[in-house]
């Protein structure tokens, strides 16, 4: 890796953490969590890796094909993109939701699988509130159909999701790929935990756990999820997948309050997704990627032509010196 690239990463990287500061500023001054703001603040923020990006690539890198260093063009060949795209839908809900009977094997996530009692305790206090008779519909029902809208999710949270994967794994990760394919996901992972660091440190997402763990939870969690978003950036050439993949990451997030029991306490350290006992499947999936050659980056455009060059797929590789 050249001293440019060194350069461009460590702008990137400040700009990313400086931003997410800065918008999390107003809930550390105020109210925290249950501030009114803090929705705003949270896609707000979702969006500071691509402004990094946009900065970088647009006032310091300034390259001819700017969309190809983003990973948003070519949406070619068009098959391999639209099934990477489907994958990116479907493997990441199925990591989260397989997450659940795991915590509740190993002990850790209270689960109740058969009445799915804490769902029926929040259905029971919404109709409560509102007066209305009891929901007409069984709640299993209620349940599949919950299920059965999750790959929705993937394009109605694609904008906010597409604000970081345009910076982690559009831009980022093919930069730092001359460090080799593992450490590139390793970095880029801890990177990508480590910007949580505004919310993470407020109680978002491990609430009640200290603030030095819920980061580190969070940063593993990263680095494993984030392996398999890079996995779809990689083989896909495209960052549209892996935009995909965290729209419906983030969009399953909370099924696990689907499944579990009344009254009882859930440890986010511990149990879901962003738990240890959630991360053991998405870690065998890494490993099996690892072992199959899964990370090869794929064989078609991912970096512009050259001028010289014409624009036939055999004559390109992955070459982050051109960005």
């Amino acid at each position: 890796m050249n001293r440019r690239d060194l350069r461009s990463i460590s702008v990137f990287t400040i700009l990313s953490f400086a931003l997410a500061w800065l918008l999390a500023l107003p809930l550390w001054l105020g109210d925290g969590l249950t501030s009114p703001w803090f929705p705003a603040v949270a896609v707000a923020t979702m969006m500071t890796p691509t402004i990094a990006a946009l900065i970088v690539v647009f006032f310091m890198e300034r390259p001819r094909h700017k969309a190809w260093t983003l990973g948003l063009w070519p949406l070619r060949p068009a098959p391999r993109l639209l099934g990477y795209a489907a994958l990116g839908i479907f493997v990441p809900i199925a990591l989260v939701l397989v997450a659940l009977p795991v915590g509740a094997l190993l002990g850790v996530y209270p689960a109740d699988f058969a009445n799915f009692s804490a769902f029926q305790q929040s259905l029971d206090e919404q109709v409560g509130t509102s007066g209305a008779a009891e929901t007409p519909i069984p709640i299993g029902a209620l349940i599949a159909l919950q299920l059965a809208t999750l790959p929705l999710a993937a394009f109605i949270n694609l904008i906010p999701a597409l604000g970081e994967e345009l910076g982690w794994r559009g831009w980022l990760l093919p930069k730092l790929m001359p460090l080799g394919t593992l450490p590139a996901l390793l970095v880029s992972g801890v990177i990508w935990g480590l910007w949580h660091a505004p919310l993470i440190l407020l109680g978002y997402n491990y609430p009640g756990a200290p603030g030095w763990l819920g980061l580190t939870a969070m940063v593993i969690m990263c680095v494993l999820v984030g392996a398999v978003f890079g996995w779809l950036r990689l083989r896909s050439g495209s960052v549209w997948p892996a935009a995909l993949a965290h729209a419906a990451f983030n969009g399953a997030g909370g099924s696990y309050l689907l499944f579990a029991m009344a009254g009882e306490h859930i440890d986010t350290t511990q149990a879901t997704i962003l738990g240890w006992s959630g991360w053991i499947v998405p870690l065998a999936f890494v490993v099996i990627l690892i072992a199959t050659e899964q990370f090869a980056p794929a064989k078609h455009p991912t970096t512009p032509p050259r001028k010289s060059e014409s624009p036939s797929p055999s004559t390109h590789r992955i070459n982050d010196s051109e960005h």
